[in-house]
Formats: structure tokens, sequence, C-alpha cells
């Protein structure tokens, strides 16, 4: 116990320091907003991975693998090759390059100035603000369950209070300098303990192939609900026209491994590096480091089904008792060694406030710069900081509440509802607004309104995950969801495990295209500014 508390009194020592420094060097409405873009690669990309990867992958998604066994490393797959590949190298330098040429700060802004509208500029704020903090109350959930676990003197709900008040001091007043800077920091730390857990992990099995034989070989230990499901083994991929299934391929891989490039959080850090040559170095340093924190997750939550069995006579599932959020918190408090257990919760405390102080600040900032300064007006850089500060704080505020409410065992689904959004709403216009001149005001519009609309419908009165515990379909239709009394196992039965994302996308990408091509193209001086150093 006394070892946990002086790591993570050390680890927070260097964290108050690091934003202490970028509060002294925070001046200008660009060093809060941007860090002065001026970044280096191997910050950005330490800051770029740990922001995307968090307490939400480790903890929550490292949970399902658990349940759902190693089919979720798919998803480690597409955030390597997408969200670090294709990301910094297709979207990452022409992102930066219009962002300068336009002069924005925020990613809301960028999409608003590209297409020279205040209300897409105003839209995407909104959104993000409203639904930024789901997600981030995911990754607290997460984080403060291992500390609940860690320290059971102290109730969960006081370490989400203590907990957001450590990450609120310097979030606040460092901007994202403070951000990136401890982010970097976190990021080493992270890197370092899954590495160890990896390899310790298959030196209690005797090995990585008799780790995954044995781990084959418990199919007979499959709960009959999973089998029934469409889990067909903790080695394989579950049945695809399976419960299971949908949600394993469509919520978590698809969802979360394609809404990564619309990701206002890490879209705004390729603006913050002074050119491009940092983008391309960045991409080595992110694709090691995602490999390493999901990969590993994915792996040792399914293989704890195998230590655990053999420790506890108990599989994972059982263990955390349906909770899978609490199947790697249990896996580090009774299976890993202690030494390792204080430093792997200091690990995952960086881990949370990295991701956490990227989200509130992204959060606030979009209230902030591109909602509240659409009608407040700002006198001088003070006054917009100032504003910016406010923003954040609401967002803190924000998270802390969906924190306290949401049910066990969300942390997966938030995570990958706030990715599916952000895919049908934004990717779209924002993937032509960079590549096609052809791309027009009101076909972003309409793409926009009708991605985020059929989104939400699918997700209020088809997705049962939601769709149930919201209950708006119940009180409207009298049915958990539309489609509830189909035949069961048919495909129209099926689409209550399919995620939102998988409709809703196509349905922005088609309103997009249609839109922009029967309305008058954008005018090209326009065009031409945020084309400067594109071609």
């Amino acid at each position: 116990m006394e070892g946990k508390l002086i790591g993570i009194l050390i680890y927070l020592g260097v964290i108050f320091f690091l934003g202490y420094k970028a509060w002294k060097k925070t001046k200008e409405s660009t060093d809060y907003m941007l860090a002065g873009r001026s970044m280096n690669p191997f910050v950005l990309a330490m800051s770029y991975g740990a922001t995307f990867v968090s307490t939400s992958a480790i903890v929550g998604f490292g949970g399902v693998s658990g349940m759902f066994g190693m089919s979720l490393l798919w998803l480690t797959f597409l955030t390597i090759f997408v969200g670090v590949f294709i990301a910094m190298v297709f979207f990452g330098k022409r992102t930066r390059r219009m962002g300068l040429a336009l002069n924005t700060h925020t990613f809301p802004e960028l999409l608003g100035r590209r297409y020279k509208s205040k209300f897409i500029q105003q839209f995407t704020g909104v959104v993000i603000f409203v639904f930024i903090p789901v997600y981030a109350a995911a990754v607290l959930i997460g984080i403060c369950r291992m500390l609940e676990v860690a320290f059971p003197a102290i109730s969960y709900h006081y370490w989400l209070i203590i907990v957001t008040a450590i990450v609120a001091m310097y979030v606040i007043t460092g901007g994202l300098k403070a951000v990136m800077y401890t982010d970097a920091f976190q990021g080493s730390i992270m890197a370092v303990m899954m590495l160890i857990l990896m390899v310790t992990t298959y030196s209690l099995l005797g090995g990585m192939t008799e780790a995954h034989q044995a781990l084959t070989d418990m199919v007979n230990l499959i709960p009959a609900k999973m089998l029934k499901g469409g889990l067909v083994s903790w080695t394989e991929g579950p049945n695809f026209k399976s419960p299971i299934g949908l949600t394993v391929y469509t919520t978590i891989i698809y969802g979360v491994g394609i809404g990564v490039l619309a990701q206002p959080q890490l879209a705004i850090r390729y603006m913050t590096v002074p050119s491009d040559r940092e983008l391309n170095r960045a991409v080595a340093i992110g694709g090691v480091f995602i490999l390493l924190m999901t990969g590993v997750a994915f792996i040792t939550g399914a293989l704890s089904n195998v230590v655990f069995f053999n420790e506890f006579g108990k599989i994972s599932s059982v263990m955390a008792k349906g909770n899978y959020d609490k199947i790697i918190p249990l896996y580090i408090d009774k299976i890993m060694p202690g030494w390792f257990s204080g430093l792997f919760l200091v690990a995952m405390f960086a881990a949370a406030m990295s991701t956490m102080s990227s989200q509130y600040h992204v959060g606030g900032t979009s209230l902030s710069r591109d909602f509240l300064e659409q009608y407040v007006e700002i006198g001088n850089d003070g006054s917009s900081m100032k504003l910016n500060r406010l923003g954040v704080t609401i967002a803190i505020i924000a998270t802390l509440i969906w924190a306290w409410l949401l049910p066990e065992g969300v942390i997966a689904r938030a995570t990958a509802f706030f990715f599916g959004l952000c895919a049908a709403s934004f990717l779209p216009i924002y993937v032509l607004g960079l590549y096609w001149k052809g791309m027009t005001k009101l076909g972003a519009k309409i793409s926009m309104i009708g991605g985020f609309s059929f989104s939400m419908f699918w997700l209020l009165f088809i997705h049962l995950k939601e769709a149930a515990p919201i209950g708006l379909c119940q009180a409207v239709t009298g049915k958990v969801t539309l489609v509830a009394d189909a035949a069961p196992m048919s495909w129209l039965w099926l689409m209550q495990w399919v995620d939102p994302n998988v409709v809703a996308l196509p349905v922005s990408i088609i309103l997009a295209v249609g839109a922009s091509l029967a309305t008058r193209r954008m005018e090209q001086d326009h065009l031409n500014l945020c084309w400067d150093g594109l071609c």
C-alpha cells in the first residue's frame, strides 16, 4: 500500500512540475490551444498515442477481450494502420497545412473556415462539447475502478472527485502545452509497464506458444450464454452472424478503428508541429506505442482466463462477476507481483490523465472558441484565454457528472459510441474537405446533420445496448427496439447489435457527395486559400 502511494506521489510531482513549466510558457491563445505550433516528433507521437489509448482501451477493451477473446487484436491492426499511418501521412499533413493557411486553432474552426460557415463550426463545437464528456467519463471510470481495487479504504465516488481535481489543476492553467508535455511523460511510463506486463504474463504461462494453446484448450469452459451469443473460442473470432460477433466486429473493431480518423482531440495535434517532417518521424514512434498499448492489453485480457483458472478455478468473467471493467484491475491486483501492481497503477493513472486532459481541453475549447466566442465580444488575447479556461472548467464538471451517473461495464461502450458519432458526423466533410475542391458548404451541412441524426436515431431506436437503458423507443413505440419483434437470429433481428456507425457513415458520405454535386461550387479564391501549400 505504501509503495503504491509513494509511486503516485512521485508521479504527481513530475506532472505538476511539467504543468507549471507549460503554464509559464503559455502567453497567447495559440499557446493554450495549439501548444505554440512548436512540438517535436517525440512529444507529438507520445501525446497522440497517450490521448488515443487510455484506461478505456487498457481497462475497458482489455476487459472485453477477457470476455470475447483475441479477436480484438484486429482493432490493434486498425489503430496502427488507420489511426497512426493513414491518419498522420494522409490526414495530418493536409490538416496542418490547411489549418495554417486558414489560421485555425480548433477542429471545429478548421471545418467552419474550410466551408465558410459559422453554423458548421458551432454545430461541430456543440456536438463535441456535449458528447465528449461521456467518453471522458469512461476514462475517468476506468482509473477510479483501479484505484478502488488498490485502495479500498477510499470509495469509488471519492476517487472520481480526487482524480478530477488533480487533472483540472494543470489542464485549466497550462492548456495544450501542459497536456502534451505531461502526455509524453505519461506515455513513456505506460509503454514500459505494458512491456513488463506482457513478458510477465507469458512467463506465468510457460511461454507464448504454451499460453495460447492453453487458452485454445479452454473452449469447454466458455459459459453457455456466451456460446449461444456467438463466441466460438477465446483464440478465434466469434460467429459474425451473432450478437457477440456483430458487437465485436461492428462496434469495437469497425466503430473505433475507423472513428479514430475524426477524433477532434487527435486531429488538433497535427497542427501543433512546425512542419511535415515532425509528422513523418512521429509515425514509427506512434505505431510502436499503440502496438504496446492495445496489443498487450488485448492479449493479456484474453490470457487472464487461463491465469485466473489456474489460480482460482474461475474464468475472467466469473472473477469480475460479469463486470468486464474489473477484469484487468483484478488481474493486476491478484496475479501480478506487489511491486508491479504499484507501478502499473501509476501507468494507468498516467493513461487516464493523458486522455482526460486532452478531452477536457478539446471539449472546453469547443464550447468557448467555437460557440461562445461567436456571440461574446473578445477584446484581447487574455480575454480569449479566460473564456477558454471557463469552457474547460465546464467540460470537467460535465464529465464528473456523467461518471457519477453511468452504470457499470460502460467503459468500452461509451468509447465506441463517441468514436462512431464523430465518424458519422464529421469524417466525410473532414476527408472530402481536405481532398476534394468540389465539396460545398450545403453538402457539408447536409452530410453533418444527416450523419449525426441517423446515428442518434439508430442508437435510440435500433441498437439494443443503448436503446434498452435509455428507454425512449420503449416509451414511444412500446418496444425495446423497433426490430425487437423480428424472428430471432434473422438479419432484421440482428440489426439490434449492428453499430450505428455501420449504417450512418455510408449515409453521411452519400449525402455529402450527392448534395455537393447538386449545388454550386465554392468560390475559387477561397479554394485557392484552402489549398495554399497542399499541391
